[in-house]
Protein backbone atom coordinates (compact mmCIF):
# COMPACT_ATOMS: atom_id res chain seq x y z
CA UNK A 1 0.00 0.00 0.00
CA UNK A 2 1.05 3.66 -0.57
CA UNK A 3 -0.03 7.03 -0.03
CA UNK A 4 0.57 9.99 -2.72
CA UNK A 5 -0.19 13.15 -1.99
CA UNK A 6 -0.72 16.33 -4.83
CA UNK A 7 -1.76 19.93 -4.31
CA UNK A 8 -4.75 20.44 -6.26
CA UNK A 9 -6.89 18.04 -7.21
CA UNK A 10 -10.05 17.41 -9.10
CA UNK A 11 -12.71 15.44 -6.67
CA UNK A 12 -16.52 14.41 -7.88
CA UNK A 13 -17.06 17.38 -5.17
CA UNK A 14 -15.06 20.00 -6.71
CA UNK A 15 -11.33 21.01 -6.88
CA UNK A 16 -9.15 20.25 -3.18
CA UNK A 17 -6.03 20.81 -2.29
CA UNK A 18 -3.19 18.55 -0.15
CA UNK A 19 -5.11 16.09 -1.13
CA UNK A 20 -3.69 12.39 -0.04
CA UNK A 21 -4.84 9.42 -1.79
CA UNK A 22 -4.54 5.75 -0.29
CA UNK A 23 -4.26 3.00 -2.50
CA UNK A 24 -4.17 -0.84 -1.87
CA UNK A 25 -1.45 -3.26 -3.44
CA UNK A 26 -4.36 -3.94 -6.03
CA UNK A 27 -4.23 -0.39 -7.40
CA UNK A 28 -7.58 0.54 -5.96
CA UNK A 29 -7.94 3.67 -4.34
CA UNK A 30 -8.64 3.07 -0.27
CA UNK A 31 -8.89 7.02 0.87
CA UNK A 32 -9.67 10.15 -0.29
CA UNK A 33 -7.85 12.96 2.03
CA UNK A 34 -8.05 16.71 1.15
CA UNK A 35 -6.43 19.47 3.81
CA UNK A 36 -4.01 16.41 4.95
CA UNK A 37 -0.33 16.54 4.81
CA UNK A 38 2.48 15.01 2.67
CA UNK A 39 4.57 13.36 5.63
CA UNK A 40 5.14 9.70 4.56
CA UNK A 41 3.60 9.67 1.13
CA UNK A 42 4.94 10.01 -2.62
CA UNK A 43 4.29 13.69 -3.54
CA UNK A 44 4.30 14.51 -7.01
CA UNK A 45 3.60 18.26 -7.96
CA UNK A 46 1.38 19.58 -10.37
CA UNK A 47 -2.87 19.61 -11.02
CA UNK A 48 -3.94 16.29 -10.66
CA UNK A 49 -7.11 14.72 -12.24
CA UNK A 50 -8.88 11.56 -13.23
CA UNK A 51 -7.29 9.46 -16.35
CA UNK A 52 -9.46 9.88 -18.98
CA UNK A 53 -11.21 6.85 -20.64
CA UNK A 54 -10.46 5.83 -24.11
CA UNK A 55 -13.45 3.62 -25.70
CA UNK A 56 -12.21 2.61 -29.03
CA UNK A 57 -9.07 1.89 -29.89
CA UNK A 58 -8.00 -0.35 -32.93
CA UNK A 59 -4.29 -0.96 -32.40
CA UNK A 60 -2.77 -2.30 -35.26
CA UNK A 61 -4.05 0.60 -37.66
CA UNK A 62 -1.22 3.12 -35.36
CA UNK A 63 1.27 1.36 -37.82
CA UNK A 64 -0.58 3.06 -40.57
CA UNK A 65 -1.67 6.05 -39.26
CA UNK A 66 -1.10 9.21 -41.86
CA UNK A 67 -0.30 6.66 -44.25
CA UNK A 68 -2.91 6.78 -46.46
CA UNK A 69 -3.58 10.49 -47.89
CA UNK A 70 -2.80 10.52 -51.22
CA UNK A 71 -5.20 11.91 -53.42
CA UNK A 72 -6.81 9.61 -56.25
CA UNK A 73 -8.55 10.30 -59.98
CA UNK A 74 -11.23 8.37 -58.69
CA UNK A 75 -11.24 10.27 -55.94
CA UNK A 76 -11.31 9.08 -51.81
CA UNK A 77 -13.35 7.65 -48.92
CA UNK A 78 -13.76 5.88 -46.37
CA UNK A 79 -14.29 2.80 -48.20
CA UNK A 80 -10.91 3.46 -50.57
CA UNK A 81 -9.28 3.65 -47.37
CA UNK A 82 -10.43 1.03 -45.73
CA UNK A 83 -9.03 -0.97 -48.91
CA UNK A 84 -5.93 0.25 -48.03
CA UNK A 85 -6.30 -1.01 -44.57
CA UNK A 86 -7.14 -4.37 -45.80
CA UNK A 87 -3.51 -4.73 -47.65
CA UNK A 88 -1.72 -3.81 -44.72
CA UNK A 89 -3.19 -6.12 -41.93
CA UNK A 90 -2.80 -8.82 -44.28
CA UNK A 91 0.77 -9.76 -42.92
CA UNK A 92 0.63 -8.56 -39.65
CA UNK A 93 2.15 -11.23 -37.66
CA UNK A 94 1.41 -11.45 -33.80
CA UNK A 95 4.94 -9.99 -32.87
CA UNK A 96 3.86 -7.04 -34.61
CA UNK A 97 0.87 -6.54 -33.42
CA UNK A 98 2.57 -6.90 -29.70
CA UNK A 99 5.41 -3.66 -30.62
CA UNK A 100 2.28 -1.69 -32.61
CA UNK A 101 0.26 -1.75 -29.07
CA UNK A 102 2.56 -1.28 -26.54
CA UNK A 103 3.98 1.98 -28.75
CA UNK A 104 0.34 3.25 -28.61
CA UNK A 105 -0.44 2.71 -25.20
CA UNK A 106 2.96 4.67 -24.02
CA UNK A 107 1.76 7.68 -26.72
CA UNK A 108 -1.50 7.48 -25.51
CA UNK A 109 -0.53 7.15 -21.55
CA UNK A 110 1.71 10.26 -22.44
CA UNK A 111 -0.99 12.05 -23.08
CA UNK A 112 -3.68 11.52 -20.46
CA UNK A 113 -5.71 8.22 -21.19
CA UNK A 114 -4.65 6.11 -18.73
CA UNK A 115 -7.20 3.15 -20.25
CA UNK A 116 -8.09 1.99 -23.83
CA UNK A 117 -11.61 -0.50 -24.95
CA UNK A 118 -10.21 -1.97 -27.82
CA UNK A 119 -11.90 -3.30 -30.44
CA UNK A 120 -10.27 -6.54 -31.45
CA UNK A 121 -11.23 -8.37 -34.68
CA UNK A 122 -7.77 -8.84 -36.06
CA UNK A 123 -7.91 -12.37 -34.82
CA UNK A 124 -7.17 -15.19 -37.49
CA UNK A 125 -3.48 -16.02 -39.10
CA UNK A 126 -2.90 -14.28 -42.59
CA UNK A 127 -4.63 -17.61 -44.65
CA UNK A 128 -8.22 -16.66 -42.15
CA UNK A 129 -7.04 -20.03 -40.53
CA UNK A 130 -7.22 -19.42 -36.29
CA UNK A 131 -4.00 -19.72 -34.80
CA UNK A 132 -3.35 -22.99 -32.74
CA UNK A 133 -3.78 -20.37 -29.76
CA UNK A 134 -7.08 -18.76 -31.01
CA UNK A 135 -6.37 -15.94 -28.56
CA UNK A 136 -3.05 -15.15 -29.68
CA UNK A 137 -3.63 -11.99 -30.89
CA UNK A 138 -5.65 -10.97 -28.02
CA UNK A 139 -2.61 -11.74 -25.35
CA UNK A 140 -0.12 -9.55 -27.32
CA UNK A 141 -2.87 -6.90 -26.67
CA UNK A 142 -2.46 -8.04 -23.47
CA UNK A 143 1.17 -8.40 -23.13
CA UNK A 144 1.36 -4.87 -24.02
CA UNK A 145 -0.82 -3.33 -21.58
CA UNK A 146 1.02 -5.29 -19.17
CA UNK A 147 4.28 -3.64 -20.40
CA UNK A 148 3.12 -0.48 -20.19
CA UNK A 149 0.64 -0.36 -17.48
CA UNK A 150 -2.38 0.91 -19.39
CA UNK A 151 -5.70 -0.29 -18.28
CA UNK A 152 -7.76 -2.46 -20.72
CA UNK A 153 -11.10 -3.89 -21.79
CA UNK A 154 -10.66 -5.54 -24.60
CA UNK A 155 -13.57 -6.99 -26.60
CA UNK A 156 -12.98 -9.76 -28.85
CA UNK A 157 -14.83 -8.72 -32.41
CA UNK A 158 -17.97 -11.01 -34.22
CA UNK A 159 -17.74 -11.05 -37.75
CA UNK A 160 -18.96 -13.19 -40.18
CA UNK A 161 -20.12 -10.81 -43.36
CA UNK A 162 -19.81 -8.54 -45.75
CA UNK A 163 -22.90 -6.24 -45.76
CA UNK A 164 -26.07 -6.60 -44.70
CA UNK A 165 -27.94 -9.53 -44.90
CA UNK A 166 -25.43 -11.64 -44.34
CA UNK A 167 -23.44 -11.14 -47.55
CA UNK A 168 -20.65 -13.65 -48.37
CA UNK A 169 -17.23 -12.17 -46.53
CA UNK A 170 -15.03 -11.00 -49.03
CA UNK A 171 -11.41 -12.31 -49.13
CA UNK A 172 -9.76 -9.57 -47.53
CA UNK A 173 -11.78 -9.86 -44.11
CA UNK A 174 -10.67 -13.54 -43.88
CA UNK A 175 -8.74 -12.42 -40.66
CA UNK A 176 -11.49 -11.26 -39.25
CA UNK A 177 -13.81 -13.94 -39.27
CA UNK A 178 -15.04 -16.09 -36.53
CA UNK A 179 -18.55 -17.54 -35.55
CA UNK A 180 -20.38 -17.12 -32.54
CA UNK A 181 -19.20 -20.30 -30.98
CA UNK A 182 -15.80 -19.32 -31.07
CA UNK A 183 -16.53 -15.76 -30.09
CA UNK A 184 -17.63 -16.73 -26.83
CA UNK A 185 -14.47 -19.70 -26.65
CA UNK A 186 -12.68 -16.67 -26.89
CA UNK A 187 -14.25 -14.33 -24.41
CA UNK A 188 -14.26 -17.39 -22.05
CA UNK A 189 -10.72 -18.29 -22.40
CA UNK A 190 -9.56 -14.42 -21.55
CA UNK A 191 -12.04 -14.09 -19.18
CA UNK A 192 -10.61 -16.97 -16.90
CA UNK A 193 -7.35 -15.54 -17.36
CA UNK A 194 -7.53 -11.84 -17.16
CA UNK A 195 -6.68 -10.16 -14.14
CA UNK A 196 -9.90 -8.21 -12.79
CA UNK A 197 -7.45 -4.99 -11.34
CA UNK A 198 -6.43 -4.00 -15.03
CA UNK A 199 -8.29 -5.90 -17.56
CA UNK A 200 -11.80 -6.16 -18.45
CA UNK A 201 -13.27 -8.37 -20.92
CA UNK A 202 -16.04 -7.78 -23.16
CA UNK A 203 -18.32 -8.59 -26.64
CA UNK A 204 -18.02 -6.73 -29.75
CA UNK A 205 -20.78 -6.99 -32.79
CA UNK A 206 -18.43 -5.81 -35.58
CA UNK A 207 -21.28 -3.59 -37.25
CA UNK A 208 -24.36 -4.86 -38.89
CA UNK A 209 -23.01 -5.03 -42.00
CA UNK A 210 -20.70 -8.26 -40.55
CA UNK A 211 -23.23 -9.45 -38.13
CA UNK A 212 -26.49 -11.15 -39.28
CA UNK A 213 -29.48 -10.20 -36.90
CA UNK A 214 -29.43 -14.00 -35.64
CA UNK A 215 -25.85 -14.30 -34.77
CA UNK A 216 -26.32 -10.86 -33.08
CA UNK A 217 -28.94 -12.25 -31.11
CA UNK A 218 -27.50 -15.55 -30.03
CA UNK A 219 -23.57 -13.91 -29.38
CA UNK A 220 -25.34 -10.93 -26.85
CA UNK A 221 -27.31 -13.89 -24.80
CA UNK A 222 -24.05 -16.07 -24.43
CA UNK A 223 -22.53 -13.53 -23.49
CA UNK A 224 -25.12 -12.42 -21.00
CA UNK A 225 -25.38 -15.20 -19.67
CA UNK A 226 -21.11 -15.51 -18.88
CA UNK A 227 -20.89 -12.11 -17.72
CA UNK A 228 -24.69 -10.15 -17.26
CA UNK A 229 -22.98 -6.34 -16.87
CA UNK A 230 -20.70 -7.42 -20.25
CA UNK A 231 -19.48 -4.51 -21.81
CA UNK A 232 -20.91 -4.16 -25.57
CA UNK A 233 -19.64 -2.32 -28.59
CA UNK A 234 -20.51 -1.77 -32.10
CA UNK A 235 -19.80 0.24 -34.79
CA UNK A 236 -23.32 1.68 -36.38
CA UNK A 237 -24.00 4.55 -38.78
CA UNK A 238 -20.16 5.56 -39.09
CA UNK A 239 -20.84 6.29 -43.00
CA UNK A 240 -23.96 7.56 -45.20
CA UNK A 241 -23.83 4.51 -47.35
CA UNK A 242 -24.00 2.15 -44.54
CA UNK A 243 -27.31 3.76 -43.85
CA UNK A 244 -28.71 3.56 -47.32
CA UNK A 245 -27.28 0.08 -47.68
CA UNK A 246 -29.42 -0.44 -44.25
CA UNK A 247 -32.42 1.02 -45.69
CA UNK A 248 -32.27 -1.16 -49.19
CA UNK A 249 -32.06 -3.79 -47.36
CA UNK A 250 -34.71 -3.88 -44.64
CA UNK A 251 -36.27 -0.11 -45.16
CA UNK A 252 -34.52 0.94 -41.21
CA UNK A 253 -31.90 3.07 -40.78
CA UNK A 254 -29.04 1.06 -39.30
CA UNK A 255 -29.55 2.20 -35.39
CA UNK A 256 -33.40 2.05 -35.63
CA UNK A 257 -32.79 -1.68 -36.52
CA UNK A 258 -30.24 -2.03 -33.76
CA UNK A 259 -32.80 -0.44 -31.01
CA UNK A 260 -35.63 -3.08 -32.28
CA UNK A 261 -34.10 -5.76 -32.53
CA UNK A 262 -30.94 -5.56 -29.91
CA UNK A 263 -31.34 -4.76 -25.25
CA UNK A 264 -29.62 -1.97 -25.95
CA UNK A 265 -28.85 -0.43 -22.39
CA UNK A 266 -26.26 1.00 -20.17
CA UNK A 267 -23.78 -1.28 -20.76
CA UNK A 268 -23.39 -1.22 -24.74
CA UNK A 269 -21.72 1.45 -26.31
CA UNK A 270 -22.37 2.65 -29.51
CA UNK A 271 -19.48 3.54 -31.78
CA UNK A 272 -19.57 6.46 -33.85
CA UNK A 273 -23.53 6.82 -34.75
CA UNK A 274 -22.75 9.85 -36.88
CA UNK A 275 -25.61 9.53 -39.06
CA UNK A 276 -28.40 9.41 -36.93
CA UNK A 277 -32.10 11.04 -37.04
CA UNK A 278 -34.01 12.77 -34.24
CA UNK A 279 -35.85 9.51 -33.12
CA UNK A 280 -32.89 7.64 -33.02
CA UNK A 281 -31.10 10.17 -30.97
CA UNK A 282 -34.07 10.45 -28.14
CA UNK A 283 -33.79 6.67 -28.10
CA UNK A 284 -30.14 5.76 -27.90
CA UNK A 285 -30.19 8.63 -24.85
CA UNK A 286 -33.16 7.12 -23.58
CA UNK A 287 -31.73 3.61 -23.50
CA UNK A 288 -28.46 4.52 -21.12
CA UNK A 289 -26.16 3.35 -23.73
CA UNK A 290 -22.84 6.00 -24.38
CA UNK A 291 -21.46 7.04 -27.75
CA UNK A 292 -18.18 6.24 -28.65
CA UNK A 293 -16.67 9.55 -30.68
CA UNK A 294 -13.69 9.61 -32.38
CA UNK A 295 -13.58 13.06 -33.56
CA UNK A 296 -9.98 12.50 -35.25
CA UNK A 297 -10.65 9.59 -36.72
CA UNK A 298 -14.15 10.42 -38.18
CA UNK A 299 -12.46 13.38 -39.66
CA UNK A 300 -9.62 11.63 -41.24
CA UNK A 301 -12.29 9.45 -42.90
CA UNK A 302 -14.72 11.91 -43.98
CA UNK A 303 -17.45 10.35 -41.82
CA UNK A 304 -18.76 13.32 -41.22
CA UNK A 305 -19.89 15.07 -37.76
CA UNK A 306 -22.34 13.84 -35.26
CA UNK A 307 -25.45 15.75 -33.79
CA UNK A 308 -23.94 16.35 -30.69
CA UNK A 309 -25.91 19.33 -29.70
CA UNK A 310 -28.94 17.25 -30.13
CA UNK A 311 -27.80 14.45 -28.17
CA UNK A 312 -26.45 16.67 -25.72
CA UNK A 313 -30.26 18.46 -25.29
CA UNK A 314 -31.47 14.88 -24.43
CA UNK A 315 -28.84 14.20 -21.92
CA UNK A 316 -27.07 11.50 -23.98
CA UNK A 317 -23.98 9.37 -22.35
CA UNK A 318 -20.70 9.92 -24.73
CA UNK A 319 -17.32 9.10 -24.96
CA UNK A 320 -14.14 9.41 -26.56
CA UNK A 321 -11.82 7.35 -28.49
CA UNK A 322 -9.27 7.18 -30.90
CA UNK A 323 -9.96 4.53 -33.05
CA UNK A 324 -7.59 4.52 -36.14
CA UNK A 325 -4.73 6.72 -33.99
CA UNK A 326 -4.42 9.54 -36.68
CA UNK A 327 -5.21 11.17 -32.72
CA UNK A 328 -3.98 10.11 -29.71
CA UNK A 329 -4.63 12.60 -26.84
CA UNK A 330 -7.80 13.04 -25.20
CA UNK A 331 -7.00 16.79 -25.64
CA UNK A 332 -6.94 16.39 -29.47
CA UNK A 333 -9.94 14.64 -29.49
CA UNK A 334 -12.24 17.10 -26.95
CA UNK A 335 -10.91 20.17 -28.99
CA UNK A 336 -12.10 18.31 -32.34
CA UNK A 337 -15.29 17.29 -30.97
CA UNK A 338 -16.20 21.14 -29.73
CA UNK A 339 -14.30 22.82 -32.89
CA UNK A 340 -16.53 20.63 -35.36
CA UNK A 341 -19.94 21.39 -33.15
CA UNK A 342 -18.78 25.37 -33.51
CA UNK A 343 -18.16 25.28 -36.52
CA UNK A 344 -21.72 23.23 -37.86
CA UNK A 345 -23.68 25.59 -35.24
CA UNK A 346 -21.48 29.21 -35.48
CA UNK A 347 -21.74 29.67 -31.93
CA UNK A 348 -19.07 29.17 -29.24
CA UNK A 349 -18.30 26.73 -25.66
CA UNK A 350 -21.18 24.28 -27.50
CA UNK A 351 -20.51 21.52 -24.71
CA UNK A 352 -21.09 24.13 -21.78
CA UNK A 353 -24.30 25.59 -23.20
CA UNK A 354 -26.15 27.93 -21.57
CA UNK A 355 -24.31 27.35 -18.23
CA UNK A 356 -21.89 29.48 -16.67
CA UNK A 357 -18.74 26.76 -16.73
CA UNK A 358 -15.54 25.53 -18.18
CA UNK A 359 -16.25 24.39 -21.86
CA UNK A 360 -12.73 22.26 -20.98
CA UNK A 361 -14.56 20.73 -17.71
CA UNK A 362 -17.96 20.29 -19.42
CA UNK A 363 -16.27 17.57 -21.92
CA UNK A 364 -13.69 15.77 -19.36
CA UNK A 365 -16.88 15.36 -17.09
CA UNK A 366 -18.23 13.69 -19.97
CA UNK A 367 -15.86 11.79 -20.97
CA UNK A 368 -15.16 10.59 -17.37
CA UNK A 369 -18.42 9.70 -17.37
CA UNK A 370 -19.58 7.85 -20.03
CA UNK A 371 -16.12 6.46 -20.59
CA UNK A 372 -16.11 4.47 -17.12
CA UNK A 373 -19.27 3.16 -18.36
CA UNK A 374 -18.45 1.99 -21.70
CA UNK A 375 -15.17 0.60 -20.37
CA UNK A 376 -17.09 -1.62 -17.46
CA UNK A 377 -14.75 -0.28 -15.08
CA UNK A 378 -14.46 1.28 -11.92
CA UNK A 379 -12.78 4.73 -13.78
CA UNK A 380 -12.85 8.49 -14.52
CA UNK A 381 -13.25 9.38 -10.82
CA UNK A 382 -10.73 9.66 -7.58
CA UNK A 383 -12.71 8.13 -4.70
CA UNK A 384 -12.75 5.42 -2.68
CA UNK A 385 -13.09 2.28 -4.44
CA UNK A 386 -11.87 3.56 -7.76
CA UNK A 387 -8.94 2.72 -9.62
CA UNK A 388 -5.93 5.11 -8.88
CA UNK A 389 -5.65 6.34 -12.41
CA UNK A 390 -4.74 9.48 -12.20
CA UNK A 391 -3.48 12.31 -14.53
CA UNK A 392 -1.07 15.23 -13.31
CA UNK A 393 -0.77 18.71 -15.14
CA UNK A 394 2.42 20.85 -15.14
CA UNK A 395 1.23 24.62 -13.93
CA UNK A 396 4.71 25.48 -15.57
CA UNK A 397 4.02 24.31 -18.96
CA UNK A 398 3.83 27.46 -21.34
CA UNK A 399 -0.06 26.88 -21.90
CA UNK A 400 -1.04 26.79 -18.17
CA UNK A 401 1.53 29.32 -16.53
CA UNK A 402 -0.47 30.85 -14.32
CA UNK A 403 -3.74 28.77 -14.54
CA UNK A 404 -5.30 26.52 -11.93
CA UNK A 405 -8.32 24.64 -11.80
CA UNK A 406 -10.93 25.07 -14.58
CA UNK A 407 -8.72 27.20 -16.17
CA UNK A 408 -6.16 24.80 -16.11
CA UNK A 409 -8.44 22.45 -18.18
CA UNK A 410 -9.66 24.59 -20.68
CA UNK A 411 -6.15 25.38 -22.05
CA UNK A 412 -4.83 21.76 -21.63
CA UNK A 413 -7.75 21.18 -24.40
CA UNK A 414 -7.57 24.36 -26.39
CA UNK A 415 -4.36 25.52 -25.94
CA UNK A 416 -1.75 24.53 -28.24
CA UNK A 417 -0.72 20.83 -29.27
CA UNK A 418 2.13 20.31 -27.19
CA UNK A 419 0.51 18.18 -23.96
CA UNK A 420 1.06 19.29 -20.42
CA UNK A 421 0.96 16.20 -18.93
CA UNK A 422 3.59 15.46 -16.74
CA UNK A 423 3.21 12.31 -15.36
CA UNK A 424 0.95 8.92 -15.20
CA UNK A 425 -0.20 6.80 -12.80
CA UNK A 426 -2.07 3.67 -13.45
CA UNK A 427 -3.35 1.48 -10.44
CA UNK A 428 -0.92 3.82 -8.56
CA UNK A 429 2.22 2.95 -10.87
CA UNK A 430 4.11 5.78 -11.64
CA UNK A 431 3.91 5.18 -15.21
CA UNK A 432 5.08 8.45 -16.80
CA UNK A 433 7.82 10.79 -15.27
CA UNK A 434 8.45 13.91 -16.30
CA UNK A 435 6.86 13.96 -19.29
CA UNK A 436 8.53 10.46 -19.86
CA UNK A 437 7.02 6.78 -20.08
CA UNK A 438 9.10 4.43 -18.03
CA UNK A 439 9.56 1.97 -20.77
CA UNK A 440 9.48 4.05 -23.55
CA UNK A 441 12.98 3.76 -24.74
CA UNK A 442 12.64 -0.15 -25.12
CA UNK A 443 9.15 -0.23 -26.47
CA UNK A 444 10.04 2.03 -29.45
CA UNK A 445 13.15 0.01 -29.47
CA UNK A 446 10.83 -2.67 -30.79
CA UNK A 447 8.05 -0.66 -32.74
CA UNK A 448 11.19 0.76 -35.25
CA UNK A 449 12.21 -2.71 -36.05
CA UNK A 450 8.52 -3.73 -36.96
CA UNK A 451 7.48 -0.02 -38.32
CA UNK A 452 10.10 -0.16 -40.80
CA UNK A 453 9.17 -3.06 -42.46
CA UNK A 454 5.39 -2.52 -42.32
CA UNK A 455 6.04 0.54 -44.30
CA UNK A 456 7.26 -1.14 -47.04
CA UNK A 457 3.75 -2.42 -47.29
CA UNK A 458 1.63 0.15 -46.98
Amino acid sequence: MIDLFFDSVLLPTGWARDVRIGVDAGGWITSVQPQSTPRGAQRTPGIAVPGVPNVHSHAFQRAMAGSAEMGSPAGDSFWSWRTRMYAFVRSLTPHDIEAIAAQLFVELLRRGFTSVAEFHYLRNAEDGTPYEDPVEMARRILKAGDATGIGLTILPALYQASDFGGVKPEAEQRRFLNNVESLISDIAILGAEASGSTVRIGLALHSLRAVPGNSLTNAIDAARKMDPNIPIHIHVAEQLREVNRSLSWCGTRPAAWLLDHAPVDKQWCLIHATHIDEDEIARIAASGATVGLCPTTEANLGDGIFPFLEYQNRKGNWAIGTDSHVGRGPASELRLLEYGQRLKTLTRNVAAGTQNKSTGRALLDAAWSGGAKASGRRIGSLVKGARADIVILDPNHPALLGLSEDDALDAWIFSGDETPVSDVFTGGNHVVRHGRHVAADNIYASYAAVAQVLAKNI
